[in-house]
Formats: C-alpha cells, sequence, structure tokens
C-alpha cells in the first residue's frame, strides 16, 4: 500500500482543509479517515450506533495533531442529517470532502423480506447518503474551491448472491444518484464534484479498506474527475456481472 495512506503522527502538515466521513469509525470508513488526515484534512467522523468508537479515533487524532470531530446522527432521519452536516460546517468554518461510508446490511431469504425492511435500507443507504450529499454540497457551491463528495457502493449489486434482496436495490441506485448529483452541482459551480467507488472488500485477492481509501484519494484529488463510478474489486471474475 502507498505510504501517505500510512497516518504517522505529527509528520503532515495541515492544509485547512475539512472532510466529512460518514461511517467513520470503523472498518472502510476508519481507513478513509485516516487516509484522508494523513493527507492533512481535519476530519469528522460520523457514527450512528457506535458513537464511541467515533470518539475514540477522533481522540487518536487530536492528539496525533489532526483536528478532529466525533458527529452522529440516524441517517434515516431527515432533520438530524442535516443539523449534523451543519454542526461539522459551523465547527469548522468550511466542509471540502464528503465521502460516503456509512450502510446497513440485513441478510435473510426472500419470502421473510418485507416492504420495510426494503424502505429502511433505501432510507438509510440511498436516502441517507442524498441528504448528507444534498446538504454538504449547499456549502461547497458558495466556497470558491468547491469540494468533492464520494459516495460508496457495494459492488455486489453487479454480482448479487441470496439473501440479499433487501439491500441490494439500495446500492444500485446510488451510483445513478452520484450521477445526477454531479450534473446538479457542476450546473451552480463545476469545482464541486461527486464520484463513486464500487467497493468489495470481501472478495478473494486480498482486498482491504486500504485499497478503498486510496481510490476515494484519487477521486478527491483528481480536480477533473466527476461522475465517475470506479470499481476497487482487483479485477476479480466473481466481481465482473456474474450471478451466483
Amino acid at each position: 500500500m502507498h505510504e501517505p495512506l500510512a497516518f504517522i503522527p505529527g509528520a503532515v502538515a495541515q492544509t485547512g482543509r475539512v472532510a466529512l466521513v460518514t461511517g467513520g469509525e470503523r472498518g472502510m470508513g476508519a481507513a478513509v479517515v485516516r487516509a484522508l488526515a494523513s493527507r492533512g484534512y481535519a476530519v469528522a467522523i460520523h457514527a450512528h450506533g457506535s458513537l464511541q468508537e467515533a470518539r475514540s479515533l477522533a481522540d487518536q487524532l487530536n492528539a496525533a495533531g489532526v483536528p478532529s470531530l466525533a458527529v452522529t446522527a440516524n441517517l434515516r432521519d431527515e432533520g438530524p442529517v442535516r443539523a449534523m452536516v451543519q454542526r461539522v460546517a459551523d465547527h469548522f468554518g468550511r466542509i471540502d470532502a464528503v465521502v460516503t461510508c456509512a450502510a446497513i446490511r440485513y441478510a435473510g431469504p426472500l419470502e421473510e423480506v418485507t416492504a420495510d425492511d426494503l424502505r429502511t435500507h433505501f432510507d438509510i443507504n440511498c436516502v441517507g447518503t442524498f441528504v448528507v450529499a444534498q446538504e454538504a454540497g449547499a456549502f461547497m457551491v458558495r466556497q470558491t474551491e468547491g469540494g468533492c463528495i464520494v459516495t460508496s457502493a457495494d459492488s455486489a449489486m453487479d454480482h448479487p448472491t441470496t439473501g440479499a434482496a433487501a439491500f441490494l436495490p439500495s446500492q444500485g441506485a446510488i451510483p445513478a444518484m452520484t450521477r445526477s448529483l454531479a450534473v446538479e452541482f457542476a450546473a451552480s459551480n463545476p469545482r464541486v464534484r461527486v464520484n463513486c467507488v464500487f467497493a468489495d472488500t470481501t472478495l478473494p485477492g486480498g482486498g482491504t479498506p486500504e485499497h478503498v481509501a486510496h481510490a476515494v484519494l484519487f477521486l478527491i484529488e483528481n480536480d477533473f474527475v466527476s461522475g465517475l463510478c470506479l470499481p476497487v474489486d482487483g479485477g476479480h471474475p466473481s466481481a465482473k456481472g456474474s450471478v451466483s
């Protein structure tokens, strides 16, 4: 893995840029938080059910000289989500990057999936992502430098397995939403970009959260890329549309 992803306390000068990572307390989200810290971003770490883990990570980064803040909101509740984004903007004075890693996934046989199960997955995974992006993007369009939003979708939507009938539809909507937001924000400020990573770190071949984090950095740092949906799957055959 590339050297910059290994966050070294005290080794990175702060840039004045600010990032918000939803679901940033563990796994892929925590890897993204550390990668952004390695690039000199102050970070807001969102969590819902595991806020203490977000606080612990924020404490570690603050102790290392990286301005960090743990925030919380249930992504199913529009008002608290908008308030959470506003809190980040108020605390740091700006928002330059948003990475949406938070998602729920309940497994079960098709015959047991209810309409409410489907709505819950869409509300949190898709609508919650939309509200975070919409609210943060409203700050970015007012910034001369704009900003970048990176959504995430599980690449399993292209190689579905059984037991995920409520989860996968909520992932399949995210690429279309990403491309739509890219066009919408660009109409107000061409420096606001929206991209997506298709992430599946459970594939064989050694995929890790750090691989995803490195792809996120590319999408944030390349200021001529928008509306792109980037697979991070190592080219593994099971991620290329097969149905098992």
